[in-house]
């Protein structure tokens, strides 16, 4: 029974980090995929903290515009949505 419990022990941590640690999903030419858009919802955001995380909010068709974070781009109401990451 000591050595059962030794290999729960040490399997169950092991196993964990092995599936934390997978690798990126990546596109079809190597980069990594697009994050998915977070749509921004009504009602919108009046007031925002100052944080910066910054992120990609989408403005319609092609355009983008980066946003210090996510509640400072959905209080835009012409973003749709937002994606992690300054806009490139």
């Amino acid at each position: 029974m000591p050595r059962f419990r030794w290999m729960l022990m040490v399997a169950v941590p092991t196993s964990f980090l092995l599936t934390a640690c997978s690798p990126e999903t990546t596109s079809s030419e190597g980069a990594p995929a697009a994050a998915a858009l977070t749509a921004c919802s009504d009602p919108r955001p009046q007031i925002c903290t100052a944080d910066y995380d910054p992120v990609c909010g989408s403005l319609g068709g092609d355009s983008h515009k980066t946003f210090s974070n996510g509640c400072s781009a959905c209080s835009d109401a012409a973003v749709s949505g937002h994606r992690p990451g300054a806009c490139e």
